[in-house]
């Protein structure tokens, strides 16, 4: 009985031994960590923006005298050639006054010969010289003035192509610079779209474009940036326009939708961005987590920051490379020479991790 009270006591402690040895210290448990991957600034390659497709040519026309609407010959959509007459005026009471302009033009203009012939005689007076000369260019500017309100009552197409809405009709009343007619252009095409400021920042990077066109999936037009607005809108966005450089045959029409693509130069400094939640302080300096695999220590790392930018990533000027891994998410609770693992993905098939 002694025997057998012996042995089981030395299994016993064998038992709680090896246990004692295989139980891992608190700190050598593996965490889960949110990993992330440095990125040098401004390392997107390409950006892209929805945009609409639009003629070169567009202009809303308007007459520059007041008057009554006579004629609108060209329906909307007709094709219309530059110089052609797209709307009149009812020209009446122009008429009437160009013709007692002219009256008045030919008389004075008789008057100041004379006067001018007497001068060169002799037998003229400077003062009746000059207030001759005056007088002739008085009526003159007014002659052609009138002359230049009656031909204003009809309105030309600057430019070869359609008509695209009248927004007026025959009979009613228009003030000068009322909008009559919008016209459309034939041939040159652009594509407008708005840029992000960040992109605008970047406008020196610029290393080309091309859209995409909904009607034609999988065929890129190449761009050509024509306009680049300076300062941005309420959204600060930027309003870029391109000239479609080769349409490739495919025939474009005004509204249709696209997509612009931006592309950039690779970026040639040295400057990383991080999220602003991977910073923590050792003895006043920043620092960041290093991870290098799941088996590895962590180890802290100092490096230099910059600007922080409005997204919540700050600029790393030192201390970091992109393509390097770290830990952007509780760094506070991570101790040195602690492992972790990266959080994994979440599937989107099962984004509730409902199913194993």
């Amino acid at each position: 009985m002694k025997y057998i009270i012996t042995v089981i006591t030395f299994v016993t402690l064998i038992t709680f031994a090896s246990c004692g040895r295989n139980r891992r210290p608190a700190e050598a448990v593996v965490r889960t960590a949110k990993i992330d991957t440095v990125r040098a600034r401004g390392g997107e390659q390409s950006a892209v923006y929805p945009a609409k497709v639009q003629t070169e040519a567009e202009a809303t026309l308007a007459f520059r005298v007041a008057g009554t609407i006579a004629r609108l010959p060209h329906a909307e959509g007709a094709p219309v050639g530059k110089g052609t007459v797209i709307a009149e005026l009812d020209a009446r009471d122009y008429r009437v006054q160009l013709a007692a302009t002219e009256a008045e033009y030919n008389q004075v203009k008789a008057a100041a010969e004379r006067v001018m012939e007497l001068y060169r005689r002799g037998s003229a007076t400077k003062s009746e010289y000059e207030k001759a000369v005056y007088g002739l260019e008085q009526i003159t500017a007014k002659y052609n003035n009138d002359k230049n309100r009656l031909a204003d009552t009809r309105l030309s197409a600057p430019f070869d192509g359609y008509i695209r809405a009248k927004i007026r009709r025959e009979g009613e009343v228009v003030g000068a610079g009322a909008p009559v007619i919008a016209l459309i252009g034939k041939g040159g095409w652009q594509v407008e779209t708005n840029l992000s400021a960040r992109d605008y920042a970047r406008r020196h990077d610029f290393a080309g474009f091309d859209a995409a066109v909904s009607t034609h999936a999988g065929l890129s037009l190449p761009l050509t940036l024509t306009e680049l607005a300076p300062k941005g809108n309420a959204g600060q966005s930027y309003r870029a326009v391109f000239r479609v450089s080769d349409t490739r045959g495919v025939p474009l029409a005004a509204g249709m939708s696209a997509e612009v693509t931006v592309r950039f130069r690779p970026a040639q400094d040295t400057v990383c961005e991080i999220p602003i939640e991977a910073l923590f302080e050792r003895n006043g300096q920043p620092c960041v987590w290093v991870f290098v695999a799941a088996d590895c220590p962590l180890t802290a790392r100092p490096v230099i920051v910059g600007a922080l930018r409005s997204d919540g990533r700050i600029a790393v000027t030192g201390g970091l490379k992109a393509g390097e891994l770290i830990v952007v998410a509780g760094v506070h609770a991570i101790k040195d020479g602690m492992t972790v693992r990266p959080l994994p993905a979440v599937s989107a098939t099962n984004a509730g991790g409902l199913w194993e």
